[in-house]
């Protein structure tokens, strides 16, 4: 019997469709003991991708958390499979990071609901290239860093966050209307573990200002997007987004103050989605397990 600090096992597998998938992974958790809490799949019929997300309780499960992956190896070489097995733990909870700029409604949104309870995760630290925000920080006790940063210093001190986030042990990082690009360089440190804010429905008005830009077009629509944030600006895999109604009677002003309330429930909703391991990354697209 497994050791009592792990208390569930999540799957996330895509591969070829063939038929008794589900039922061959089921089997694989049956015969050692698991219990099945969720299970979710999709048969995309265009492409013949199978799509599975499953949870199960680990209390009488008969391998260690630590083996479970090596078990299940051969059988998702059957499959064709890409997966992953995640773990989670009474004392092994993960560790997140959220950088921010000057904006504050999106870090609020965050803070106020990991207070709450909402958010299974530690958050372990700030960032910012402003040190604005440090007293709404200190209020909810993070410890907040700040790496001033211009075309000069930049690489360097993304360097210096870097090892800051690995000295921490940060699993994911928020930008938090974080008003940097990041390089590659650190992007390639966290694939698919960035979760970025985009203040309009992408891929309507990436870039810069896209609510002036949504403003001066006329339109009768504007919106949200979190995604995961890869090397091309705001083109990663979508996670989550929302839309609002707007009319002619909306100033540029009326359109900021309706996208904050977007912003930051769609973040919010898309970390929570990142931490319960709802989303299955497949080229640039997403599959989200709600």
């Amino acid at each position: 019997m497994m050791s009592e600090e792990t208390v569930t096992a999540t799957l996330l597998l895509s591969c070829p469709d063939q038929r008794g998938l589900v039922a061959r992974i089921a089997h694989f958790i049956f015969e050692r003991g698991g219990n099945i809490l969720d299970l979710d799949e999709h048969v995309d019929a265009n492409e013949g991708l199978f799509f599975l997300r499953v949870t199960w309780d680990m209390q009488d499960f008969s391998l260690a958390g630590g083996k479970v992956p090596a078990a299940f190896q051969p059988l998702a070489d059957e499959f064709q499979a890409e997966w992953m097995i995640n773990l989670t733990s009474i004392h092994n909870r993960r560790r997140l990071a959220i950088f921010v700029s000057k904006y504050d409604h999106c870090l609020q949104e965050i803070l106020w609901r990991h207070g709450l309870g909402e958010f299974d995760a530690d958050l372990a630290l700030i960032v910012s290239n402003h040190p604005d925000l440090k007293p709404l920080a200190d209020l909810h006790h993070v410890p907040f860093h700040v790496f001033t940063i211009n075309k000069d210093n930049k690489l360097e001190q993304e360097q210096q966050e870097i090892s800051l986030l690995k000295q921490e042990n940060i699993d994911t990082v928020i930008l938090a209307r974080y008003m940097q690009v990041l390089s590659s360089r650190f992007v390639g440190e966290y694939p698919n573990r960035i979760i970025n804010i985009h203040h309009s429905f992408l891929p309507a008005f990436m870039g810069g200002n896209p609510y002036k830009q949504a403003h001066e077009r006329g339109v009768k629509i504007i919106g949200a997007t979190s995604h995961y944030v890869t090397d091309n600006l705001d083109e990663g895999p979508i996670i989550e987004q929302d839309i609002i109604r707007i009319s002619h009677k909306d100033c540029l002003a009326d359109l900021i103050r309706k996208g904050r309330d977007l912003e930051r429930m769609v973040l919010a909703r898309a970390l929570r989605l990142h931490l319960q391991d709802r989303i299955l990354v497949y080229g640039n697209k997403t599959v989200v397990f709600e």
